[in-house]
C-alpha cells in the first residue's frame, strides 16, 4: 500500500521526505521483508530523492538481512557519494553480518581498523559484536585483546560483553574462567541479568554440579529474575546429567506450566535419561507430550526409545502413540515391528 501510496504522488508530482521513506523502509525490515524495503529503496532512486545516513543504513541492513553482505559493503563504500556520512552505525551493520559468518570475524576486524583510519570511533556496540564473534569461534584469548583494547579506548565493558565473554567460555567447557569472568563484573557493578545467570547455570549443568547450581538460583531470587525458558532447559540438562530423570521432568512440566515451550533438544534429553534410567513408562509419557506438540523426534531418538522397549519386552506402553492424531504420522509403523533397524532414514513430519 505504501509504494502503491509513492507512485501515486509521483504521478501527481508530489514526493514525500526522506524521513517519510524512512519510516517505510524500517517498517518493513520490522517485518522481515528486506525484499519490500529494497524495492522501495530503488523506487526513491528513480525518483531522485537524497537518501540520508539512516536511509543507507537501513539498505545496508536489507542486504544483510538477505545474505547479500557484498551489496552491503557496496552500499557502504558508496555512500559517500551519496552526500551521506558513514557513522558507527554503518560500519556496525556490516560487521555484524561478517560476524554471523563462519569465519568472518578476521573481516569484521579488518572493517573495524577500516573506520578507525577514517575517524569513525568504535562504539561498545562495534567492540561487543566483535568480540562475539570471536568467543563463537572459541578465541577466547583473542576476544580479552579486544576487550583491554577497548578500556584502552575509553570504551566501558557492558553487561552483554560480560555475557559474551561468560557464554564463550562455558561453550568450551571452561567453568572457571567463567566464574571468574562473573566474579570482575560484580566487582566492577556490572548489571548482571537473566542471560548472565543462564550462561553460568548451564556451565554448571554441564558437568551435573546441582549443588552450585542452587546458589545461583538462590542469587537469582535475590536479584528478583524470573526463570525463563534457557533457565528451565539448562536446568533439565543438569538433573538429566545426574541420571535423575525424575526430577528433570518435573522441571519439563513446570516449564510448561510457567508459559515457556520446550525446545525439541529439551525433549529428546529427558526422554534419552528415563530410556537410561530403564523407566519406560516415564519415557513414553514424554514421548506422547512430545508428538502431542507436533515434535517430530529424530531417527537417534526412535531408535533408542524402541530399542529399550523391545529388549525389555514393554513394547505395549507404545501403543497408545499409535492413537494420537500425530502418532501415526510421526512414528513409522516399522517400529512397532521391529523392522526399523534396516531403515536408512526416517522421515517424519505433522
Amino acid at each position: 500500500m505504501a509504494t502503491l501510496a509513492f507512485r501515486a504522488m509521483r504521478d501527481h508530482g508530489l514526493l514525500p521526505r526522506v524521513e517519510s521513506c524512512n519510516v517505510f523502509l524500517s517498517a518493513a525490515l520490522s517485518l522481515r521483508r528486506p525484499e519490500i524495503a529494497l524495492s522501495f529503496f530503488r523506487e526513491m532512486r528513480r525518483c531522485r530523492i537524497s537518501p540520508n545516513t539512516y536511509t543507507a543504513n537501513m539498505v545496508m541492513r536489507a542486504h544483510c538481512d538477505m545474505g547479500r553482505i557484498a551489496d552491503a559493503a557496496g552500499v557502504l563504500d558508496e555512500m559517500p557519494q551519496w552526500g551521506v556520512r558513514r557513522t558507527a552505525a554503518s560500519f556496525n551493520t556490516l560487521i555484524a553480518a561478517y560476524c554471523r559468518r563462519d569465519i568472518g570475524v578476521d573481516e569484521a576486524l579488518r572493517l573495524k581498523r577500516r573506520m578507525e583510519r577514517e575517524g569513525v570511533m568504535p562504539d561498545v556496540v562495534t567492540y561487543d559484536t566483535v568480540i562475539h564473534g570471536l568467543c563463537r569461534e572459541g578465541r577466547m584469548g583473542k576476544a580479552n585483546q579486544v576487550v583491554t583494547e577497548m578500556r584502552a579506548k575509553g570504551v566501558v565493558p557492558n553487561t552483554v560483553t560480560y555475557n559474551t565473554l561468560i557464554h564463550g567460555y562455558v561453550a568450551l567447557g571452561n567453568n572457571g574462567m567463567a566464574s571468574r569472568v562473573h566474579e570482575e563484573m560484580v566487582g566492577n557493578r556490572v548489571e548482571l541479568d537473566i542471560v548472565t545467570y543462564n550462561a553460568l547455570i548451564l556451565g554448571l549443568c554441564n558437568e551435573g554440579k546441582m549443588k552450585k547450581v542452587e546458589g545461583l538460583l538462590r542469587e537469582l531470587d535475590r536479584a528478583k529474575l524470573e526463570p525463563n525458558a534457557s533457565t528451565f532447559s539448562a536446568l533439565i540438562i543438569g538433573w538429566c546429567k545426574k541420571d535423575n530423570s525424575e526430577r528433570a521432568l518435573q522441571l519439563l512440566n513446570v516449564m510448561k506450566k510457567s508459559g515457556f515451550h520446550p525446545n525439541y533438544a529439551t525433549y529428546k534429553m529427558v526422554i534419552s535419561s528415563f530410556c537410561k534410567n530403564m523407566d519406560f513408562e516415564g519415557a513414553v509419557d514424554v514421548m506422547r507430550d512430545m508428538v502431542g506438540m507436533c515434535i517430530a523426534p529424530d531417527k537417534a531418538l526412535l531408535n533408542e526409545f524402541f530399542d529399550g522397549l523391545w529388549e525389555a519386552k514393554k513394547l505395549h506402553l507404545a501403543e497408545n502413540l499409535r492413537s494420537l492424531s500425530n502418532g501415526k504420522k510421526l512414528i513409522p509403523d516399522v517400529y512397532y515391528t521391529g523392522d526399523y533397524r534396516n531403515m536408512d532414514e526416517v522421515i517424519t513430519r505433522c
